[in-house]
């Protein structure tokens, strides 16, 4: 299928910045999680300004490779593809019957603990350490649908990164 150049451009850019984020998210996690992320670390956040840092970033990069996967990159691939739109739900279902994701069920569970993670930051330290414990669970998760969208794209000869 040809695509617009505008079209091509957008789901390369898409890629790119899938590629690069997930990259990023996998450096901060190495980086965080080469101890257990206990309650007690959870609570040293106030007292260690790196470790608050690094965790603010595993937080941003996961929000964000997580919204690029599937509220940017799977919707426009899927119309890239000529499907017709539908809901996040319906999209997921799809891409996990074409192999893309390995679970809608997990996807959509990696989708409430990014805004978990998110309202928890400042909340019960305990709860934050169960939430990025369980964040840096899903990181493989995001980087096998963000290489498998990514090789699905450039199988259709629409990006080359």
């Amino acid at each position: 299928m040809n695509l617009p150049a505008d079209r091509r451009a957008r789901l390369q850019h898409l890629v790119k910045a899938a590629l690069a984020t997930c990259a990023h998210l996998q450096i901060t996690d190495r980086g965080i999680f080469a101890l257990s992320f206990t309650a007690q670390r959870a609570s040293d956040l106030d007292r260690d300004a790196v470790l608050a840092e690094r965790v603010d970033a595993f937080v941003a990069r996961f929000s964000r490779l997580q919204d690029l996967l599937g509220d940017k990159l799977l919707p426009e691939l899927m119309s890239a593809l000529g499907e017709p739109e539908r809901a996040m739900i319906d999209n997921l279902d799809h891409a996990e019957r074409l192999g893309w994701i390995a679970s809608a069920d997990d996807w959509v569970r990696v989708r409430r603990l990014r805004n978990q993670m998110v309202h928890e930051y400042i909340g019960d330290p305990a709860l934050l350490a169960d939430a990025l414990q369980r964040g840096h669970d899903f990181v493989p998760v995001l980087a096998a649908a963000a290489e498998a969208l990514a090789m699905e794209v450039r199988r259709r000869g629409w990006a080359s990164c």
